[in-house]
């Protein structure tokens, strides 16, 4: 395909204005223009099919209408909802965006946010690790525009979006409860990189312990890596009392939990309940359906960006906080005691 070397020379002859005239359009400085002029600029365009220099443009406004994400694991189904979330309200509004993946690693991140704020990004939605406290506290201090998702950083003032975690757990231990089970257990990825949901979700469990007057058995705690965590299920039920419900706390441990019943023949809402945190595409089809706490995911995604652009307003300076999203539980079979109705 041919380049289009049509340039702004062109389009001023064509709709017989000045090259000055024509730029003002562009950058959408219509104050004094009339319209029958923007009528005649925005048909040259058209019909010489004129595509204007956006580099140029963006260096000349110190705007690139592209907007950073950087995910601390794309793995997550939660993170893709909230990551189409954010897309598509950023495009809704004119911007671009650049995706990135930092595998939970600190060094990934920074690598990408330098590499982001090379390429002039207007602004950052970060679901950051433990990491970099240093870098965002920067980006604070250079009232650089970036909003936190589903995790804050200690020690800094940004508006951070997440779900109530201890709120979700809390609904996940009741249910269970309200089923018939007594003997809970929690499972969750491992804590070493102090993840603000697991934290939350695991200190959510020992409050609902003492909300419910359940007695807490630390054993009842597992937070693994997933390349050990099978073995750590199998531990759970070898103790002498073993749970009568699992509630795990993200997809990724849920996975690693429904490898170990189908590896050991333990039937779901026969030999144990199970609830888990994330709504994931296959709970509805599973044999059995599994009862989740959903986040709301797309809202909160919409929240990172209404936030974002808010910044972009100079007339507009609201103190950053933490907002945090309600979630609700959607029941199915597996939190169904044998022989019980729901």
């Amino acid at each position: 395909m041919p380049i289009n070397k049509t340039t702004i020379s062109d389009v001023a002859k064509h709709a017989r204005v000045s090259k000055s005239t024509v730029s003002q359009f562009i950058n959408e400085r219509f104050d004094y223009m009339r319209e029958e002029t923007r009528e005649r600029i925005e048909k040259a365009i058209k019909e010489l099919n004129y595509q204007p220099n956006n580099v140029a443009r963006s260096l000349k406004l110190k705007s690139t209408a592209t907007i950073g994400v950087v995910v601390a694991n794309i793995l997550h189904s939660f993170s893709t909802q909230v990551i189409r979330a954010i897309e598509d309200k950023l495009n809704e509004n004119d911007f671009s965006t650049i995706i990135c993946n930092a595998d939970d690693e600190p060094a990934k991140e920074k690598k990408y946010i330098e590499t982001l704020l090379g390429r002039q990004v207007d602004g950052l939605i970060v679901f950051p690790t433990s990491g970099n406290q240093g870098l965002y506290k920067s980006l604070e201090d250079s009232n650089f525009p970036i909003v936190f998702v589903d995790r804050y950083v200690s020690d800094l003032n940004v508006d951070t979006v997440l779900l109530d975690n201890e709120k979700a757990i809390h609904l996940a231990v009741e249910h269970l409860l309200n089923n018939g089970y007594k003997d809970i257990a929690i499972l969750t990825t491992s804590l070493e990189n102090a993840v603000v949901p697991r934290l939350e979700r695991i200190q959510g469990y020992r409050s609902a312990m003492e909300r419910f007057e359940l007695p807490l058995r630390e054993d009842y705690i597992k937070s693994l890596d997933l390349s050990v965590m099978k073995n750590g299920i199998s531990k759970l039920f070898q103790l002498e009392k073993p749970p009568q419900a699992i509630v795990s706390g993200n997809d990724l441990s849920l996975m690693e939990f429904l490898k170990y019943v189908s590896e050991h023949n333990v039937k779901i809402g026969a030999d144990v309940g199970l609830v888990t945190i994330d709504e994931i595409p296959y709970a509805g089809i599973h044999n059995p359906p599994l009862t989740t706490i959903a986040q709301p995911a797309f809202e909160i995604g919409e929240k990172a960006v209404e936030l974002l652009l808010h910044k972009f307003d100079s007339n507009k300076h609201n103190q950053p906080k933490i907002y945090r999203f309600d979630p609700s539980i959607i029941v199915r079979k597996s939190s169904e005691k044998a022989g019980a109705k729901l």
